[in-house]
């Protein structure tokens, strides 16, 4: 359950961040035609998965929260419904860093207003630069302002906070607290342009591990929070005073009394901590601060809670627990703000027995426990646990006292109460959301009931998946809780694979002939790293190590589950047949390299390593390098053998600065020949073939035609189809890809943070992709509606609706008008498209074509424009003139 969060394939990105806002980007007549699908994406359920730092309740409108995460994006509260919706979808590919967030601020004045600091790491590892986001409906869209510095979503010390800060009295002004010694940082635009503070006099000095060469550990983790006091100021004058609490243990704690204009140490405070975080309770003017030795979220030593007398300056320690009976440091600080005086903290980094909650109703004199000992080691709860809507979150555990399962948390870095509900708590761990709605049972001596409260935040890095042709449709490998067996994916299955849990699993196979056979591996801390199923997943049972295991790496099962190749971290390559009770090396394979297996032939497999292909004969027994040239050097890399055609493969990967693709081999990987119209791919998956087609469909994760995104083609690669839009791209997706082979253009796609996204095609009857053709003459009268949705520097996003206000039905459409200004599509959905100059006429798809009478069409496009953007004045369809709404 200790979650390490970082991106594994990161150094396998291409360098350097498109900044601004989506760029225009033209395909080249030479490079395949990209038509459009309508897609409806949605998770595999499996509710959580990951850490969630941050929740912010708005301080002036009911039922409206967020929440962030340190990897997978943020999220908005919908209260009717119980559930969380994704507001960061729309992060692309060249900007993946960018869903990794750092600090989260609702306004209180203006409550459509939502800003979030974005940016997965400080060191190399994240190539771009951190950037504020800005919305003014709630987080559907976002505007950004690129940033001079990165920020650290997920980098130690991301449980404090929030970094991130809107004055109450004055929403043009935002401060900004930044990791690495970049300062404090103030915007007075509302978020569109920012500056240092340049008299704020720390920028913090400490780091978790200043001696990591990585960068990682070493990085100064910087400003930590900031908190204004409204009462010092009114309504649209700047607040004057500010507190702003600093990474470093001797001066934590910093305040301005003049909004801003000058800083000075607090005076008398606590030295030898961290301030995790700092809030303040102006109806009482108390200053509430939560202090580890530590950084977080996973390590903490040692604690105290100090109270801070804004009106006289006085400090006080309301440590709940003595310093030396602390294993543990305070965090997850909240104030009630229905009740002043009643004020809730974590003990955020007790992993054992159990995370602790601690609440005061005198302000701190006094304290209480969510739980304690009756006679240890039996734990006397205040609480009840129901889990029944995420099930999986006991881990199959069945703890000695006084652990119990499941565990109330660990990793409590954020918790609040509902500033208009004294009842209603959301606290975020390791792997969910908790919270409660009968909180006040507390005081009275009566239990209180925590449940998840996670549904829509799905927040899991995946590594692989698997979609059987029967059994399960889906079976999954993620980090941190090891993965799952879908039976629905609309349903939140009951456990994670067990038996062992592997803290991550890093690769998954089933025989493709026997899928009931199945083999996963992955990083456990002690204990065996190899797992089979012979009841499709359902159950597992551990096989046995070969000799200097550290790590998981890849697995592949032989076609009918006679054997299995295992290339595992810390030592060579292995075989066995049978269930891995006993492997022996492989030979003529170097360590480390990916497998993979024939999906025919039982004896065959396959390997990649360095640009060197890899084939064995005799059951993974021996390897003999193959003469095929040209892949990529490096070992970004996934391949796979095509199911019912033996020696089938398809290779997918590279990098920017050699060779990058997407490859195929029809001779077992004696030969590959390279794709020419696909540009950059970096998954390859098989799904049903449609109807019609003589072979299975293809989806990959690859740039084509100047476009990055998710693709499928129905004739063997010959013709693409991008199938997801720029609403929904999910970061980075290059971890694993596959279709369902049972369900025509079905979909898995793999994300690092946001889970097992799935996607279904409106195209259900299959049929080929659509491509250019003749346009169709449809007759009668016609409406358009041309909407510029979004505008940005030298680009913008219109929708275009086309209504049949005739009497017949269309059995095909295609709709002409020229642009005034010189503007330029760049993408089209939902039509096919041509420009020629500022003519552009847009086409039905196969599955748009028929429109009957008095019904619409709509479809939508980006593009680029320059000096305006003026919208088109009229509009034919076929020869016939639109009327213009």
């Amino acid at each position: 359950m200790r979650r390490t969060r970082i991106l594994t394939a990161v150094l396998a990105l291409a360098a350097g961040l498109l900044a601004g806002t989506p760029p225009a980007l033209a395909a080249k007549a030479t490079r395949p035609a990209i038509a459009a699908d309508t897609y409806t994406w949605k998770n595999a359920r499996i509710d959580g998965g990951g850490f969630v730092p941050g929740i912010v309740f708005n301080r002036t409108e009911k039922n409206l929260a967020y929440a962030r995460t340190d990897i997978g994006g943020a999220y908005r509260w919908q209260e009717s419904t119980k559930t969380w919706t994704p507001l960061l979808d729309s992060v692309g590919w060249d900007d993946w860093g960018h869903t990794g967030v750092a600090g989260l601020a609702s306004d209180s004045v203006d409550p459509d207003k939502v800003y979030a600091a974005v940016g997965t790491y400080t060191n190399s590892w994240d190539p771009g630069n951190g950037a504020v986001l800005r919305s003014s409906d709630r987080g559907a869209s976002w505007q950004k302002t690129d940033l001079p510095f990165k920020l650290g979503g997920n980098m130690p010390g991301r449980g404090m906070g929030e970094r991130l800060a809107i004055d109450p009295n004055k929403n043009s002004v935002l401060y900004l607290g930044a990791p690495s010694g970049k300062g404090l940082w103030r915007s007075t635009d509302s978020g569109v342009t920012w500056s240092q503070v340049a008299n704020f006099p720390n920028v913090g000095n400490y780091a978790q591990d200043p001696s990591d060469t990585s960068g990682y550990a070493s990085d100064n983790q910087g400003i930590a929070w900031v908190t204004f006091d409204e009462s010092t100021s009114t309504s649209g004058a700047a607040t004057k005073t500010i507190y702003v609490g600093v990474a470093d243990k001797d001066n934590a704690v910093y305040r301005s009394t003049d909004a801003g204009a000058t800083w000075s140490r607090l005076a008398g405070q606590p030295t030898g901590y961290l301030a995790h975080k700092g809030v303040l309770d102006t109806v009482n003017g108390y200053l509430y601060i939560a202090y580890s030795d530590k950084g977080g979220p996973y390590d903490g030593g040692k604690g105290q809670l100090w109270r801070y007398a804004t009106a006289t300056g006085t400090w006080t320690n309301i440590s709940p627990v003595a310093e030396a009976d602390t294993y543990y440091g305070f965090s997850g600080l909240t104030v009630d703000r229905q009740k002043p005086g009643t004020v809730m903290a974590t003990a955020y980094s007790s992993w054992w027995p159990d995370t602790q909650i601690f609440r005061s109703t005198d302000s701190g004199g006094t304290w209480t426990t969510a739980w304690d000992y009756s006679s240890y080691p039996t734990r006397s709860n205040r609480y009840t646990m129901d889990v029944s809507s995420s099930p999986w979150l006991t881990w199959g555990a069945n703890p000695s006292p006084p652990e119990q399962a499941p565990k109330l948390g660990w990793m409590t870095e954020s918790l609040e109460i509902d500033p208009f509900n004294s009842d209603r708590m959301m606290y975020g761990t390791g792997a969910t959301v908790y919270g409660t709605e009968n909180l006040t049972n507390w005081d009275n001596g009566s239990q209180f009931t925590i449940r998840p409260m996670v549904q829509g935040l799905e927040e899991t890095a995946v590594n692989d998946l698997a979609s059987p042709p029967s059994g399960a449709p889906l079976l999954s490998a993620l980090g941190d809780i090891g993965g799952f067996r879908h039976t629905d994916l609309t349903k939140v299955p009951s456990m994670m694979f067990t038996s062992p849990n592997f803290t991550t699993t890093t690769s998954l196979d089933f025989a493709e002939t026997s899928p009931n056979t199945v083999v996963r591996v992955g990083n456990l801390d002690s204990g065996p790293h190899v797992a089979f199923s012979t009841d499709n997943g359902a159950n597992w049972f551990a096989g046995t190590d070969p000799s200097g295991v550290s790590g998981g790496g890849t697995v592949a099962a032989a076609a009918d589950g006679s054997g299995f190749v295992w290339s595992p971290a810390g030592t060579g390559v292995h075989y066995a047949t049978g269930f891995g009770s006993s492997w022996a090396a492989s030979s003529g394979i170097p360590a480390g390299a990916i497998v993979e297996s024939d999906r025919v032939d039982p004896k065959t497999f396959y390997g990649f390593k360095s640009g060197r292909f890899y084939v064995s004969s005799d059951g993974g027994a021996t390897f003999t390098a193959s003469s095929a040239a040209g892949l990529p050097s490096g070992d970004s890399v996934r391949f796979k053998a095509l199911p019912g055609t033996k020696g089938d493969v398809w290779l997918a990967g590279g990098a920017s600065d050699g060779a990058y693709g997407l490859w195929h081999s029809t001779d077992g990987g004696a030969t590959f020949t390279k794709l020419s119209g696909v540009e950059q791919a970096d998954t390859i998956g098989f799904g049903k073939a449609a109807t019609g087609a003589s072979y299975q469909t293809l989806y990959t994760s690859a740039k084509i035609a100047g476009v990055r995104g998710i693709f499928r083609s129905t004739d063997k690669g010959a013709t693409w189809t991008r199938i997801n839009d720029d609403a929904h791209q999910w970061g980075w997706t290059g971890g694993a890809i596959t279709g369902d082979p049972r369900v025509y253009g079905r979909v898995y796609v793999a994300t690092n943070g946001r889970g097992v996204i799935y996607g279904d095609s409106s195209d259900t009857g299959g049929g080929t992709d659509p491509g250019p053709g003749p346009g169709p003459t449809p007759t009668g009268a016609c409406t358009v509606t041309y909407k510029v949705t979004n505008q940005w520097s030298s680009g913008f996003q219109a929708d275009v609706q086309l209504a049949n206000t005739g009497s017949a039905a269309w059995s095909g459409w295609s709709l002409g008008w020229t642009f005034t200004d010189g503007q330029k599509i760049s993408q089209v959905w939902n039509a096919d498209h041509a420009q020629s100059g500022p003519s552009v006429t847009a086409k039905n798809l196969n599955w748009n074509a028929n429109v009957a009478a008095g019904s619409s069409v709509s479809f939508g496009f980006t593009g680029s424009w320059s000096g305006a953007n003026t919208k088109p004045a009229s509009f034919k369809l076929g020869d016939q003139t639109c009327a213009v709404a």
